[in-house]
């Protein structure tokens, strides 16, 4: 069965329409059509992502995200009129995870929620991986002392929170879900900034950059590897000699 999606949307015409486009592509469908029905909805079931439209009646959908965000990590993509830069800048920063403006092509749409899906699943248990250092369970990723929990979106290293951006934080979260695996510049921009970001390689190296600031310089150990003309690795704790 296919991701459940809430439709946040006041338009009757638009939102029927995604409606049926998702649900032709096999995807499971509710819709609220003001912002305090849909933060109510969103709260008392369990979505794997939300479709939130920013302008809405009763509650806006800024407001909205950032109360919901406060009680689960749902990812949501906002829908924002064309000129509307700054409800963009504030929807990302309250934890949104994409965004797309009116008027939109379906296609960009759905390209936009697979990438969404398949970057932000939604935790719905405990999952344990054999023979790695890696382990997640309801969202808590390990590296040694380092932990990372994405429910909270927060990061520490020995009991020493670690605050890091957005992009920073789901750079480190790929990394770590895919430790001992060497990526491309070009697949960690795809999984952390998007297709729109293509060709722009160099910004993955600013990311690591920062990243290499916060864990490798400030607690004296050699977590992110380069792998010259290629890319980037995590190691695993075992296969770095570590016990």
């Amino acid at each position: 069965m296919g991701a459940h999606i809430l439709i946040v949307e006041d338009e009757e015409k638009l939102a029927r329409f995604v409606e049926l486009e998702l649900l032709h592509e096999g995807y499971q469908v509710n819709k609220a059509a003001n912002g305090r029905d849909a933060l109510k909805d969103a709260l008392e079931n369990t979505y794997d992502l939300i479709l939130l439209d920013i302008m809405l009646p009763g509650l806006n959908g800024l407001e909205v995200l950032r109360r919901l965000q406060k009680e689960k990590p749902t990812p949501v993509i906002l829908l924002t009129a064309r000129d509307a830069v700054m409800d963009k800048v504030s929807g990302l920063d309250a934890g949104a995870v994409d965004y797309i403006t009116k008027p939109f092509a379906i296609e960009e749409l759905l390209a936009r929620i697979r990438v969404a899906l398949k970057l932000h699943p939604v935790v719905a248990g405990a999952v344990q991986q054999e023979d790695s250092a890696l382990m997640v369970q309801e969202g808590i990723l390990t590296w040694g002392p380092l932990t990372l929990d994405e429910p909270r979106h927060q990061v520490k290293y020995a009991n020493h929170e670690i605050s890091l951006t957005n992009r920073e934080f789901l750079m480190l979260k790929t990394l770590l879900e895919n430790q001992d695996i060497v990526l491309s510049r070009d697949t960690l921009l795809e999984k952390v900034c998007g297709y729109e970001y293509m060709g722009e390689t160099n910004v993955i190296d600013v990311y690591i950059r920062y990243l290499r600031s916060k864990i490798d310089d400030v607690f004296s150990v050699k977590m992110i590897h380069t792998v010259r003309g290629v890319g980037y690795v995590v190691k695993s704790w075992e296969a770095e000699g570590r016990e």
